[in-house]
């Protein structure tokens, strides 16, 4: 019987290809699948996946064609190669530049070499935290609509210069005036550096995800769209309700309470500066001669 088995399996098992697995090969896998998962997971969040859909559709398409030897759609199909890949890259230039403007945030480069370590971080003070807070709680008890956007380590350069420029230290009272009906300076967005309000009115990106909220208006959808495409904070103070909501790497937390929106501030305002893994070695042979000194 066992004999039997042997003959079995070595008749068959012989003609089984098994490649070599190597170590580079499950580390190239785990690499492919998590990018496909992330890729797969941000297009559903915008309007690229309806036109995702539609490719697929096309591509069974075009199978069932070469299945069934269609040679004219097939002879169309080879030669629009070209034309659709650029047409594709014309309709997702929005989503791709938003997909490298989100990879440029990623601190893979920055935790080996610091490429900003000469920049300054700019902290915003606690009096700048309170009269945020006390702000856009003071407008939301009288409905008025109000969108703030606190700057980090990305510079918004390109929506500062959409609005009107200023140069003036944060305060209650300044951000309530800006936002006031029937002011020059309420409609838009204003963006604060540090301790400083650097523009007013500004006009901020839309977001396409679909998984908002119909009752979101205008002003919540920028909010989420400047998250979207930068590491600012920005609050939002609802026209119609009077709730104060934030929006940071593309979610919306609504109706939060002073509370919440004092340990946000809290947390951005003493979060620790990241260093680079060079200036670690420094620090470490710092205290190293420092021991020995001793």
């Amino acid at each position: 019987m066992e004999q039997q088995i042997s003959q079995i399996l070595g008749k068959y098992v012989t003609d089984v290809y098994l490649p070599r697995i190597y170590l580079t090969d499950i580390i190239e896998v785990l690499i492919l699948s998590y990018l496909i998962y992330h890729v797969m997971i941000w297009i559903k969040n915008t309007k690229a996946w309806m036109l995702l859909k539609g490719i697929i559709v096309l591509a069974v398409f075009i199978l069932v064609a070469s299945v069934f030897k269609m040679h004219t759609i097939l002879f169309i199909a080879k030669n629009s190669v070209t034309v659709l890949a650029t047409a594709a890259i014309v309709v997702f230039q929005p989503e791709l530049r938003r997909a490298l403007e989100k990879l440029g945030e990623r601190k893979f480069l920055s935790s080996i070499v610091s490429f900003e370590s000469n920049r300054e971080r700019v902290r915003f003070s606690e009096d700048t935290m309170e009269s945020i807070i006390d702000a856009a709680f003071n407008m939301g008890r009288v409905k008025t609509g109000a969108l703030i956007v606190v700057e980090q380590a990305i510079r918004l350069t390109e929506y500062e210069s959409t609005g009107i420029q200023m140069d003036c230290m944060v305060s209650r009272q300044v951000l309530m005036n800006i936002f006031e009906h029937n002011t020059p300076l309420h409609d838009g967005a204003v963006i604060i550096r540090g301790d400083r309000i650097v523009s007013a009115t500004c006009y901020l990106p839309l977001s396409d995800n679909m998984g908002l909220s119909k009752d979101l208006g205008t002003r919540h959808r920028a909010a989420v769209g400047m998250s979207e495409v930068s590491d600012a904070f920005v609050i939002v103070v609802s026209e119609e309700t009077g709730y104060v909501s934030v929006a940071q790497d593309g979610v919306l937390d609504r109706n939060i309470s002073i509370e919440e929106l004092g340990e946000k501030l809290f947390h951005i305002q003493n979060r620790k500066l990241e260093t680079s893994r060079f200036s670690f070695l420094r620090k470490g042979r710092h205290s190293d001669e420092e021991k020995t000194d001793e």
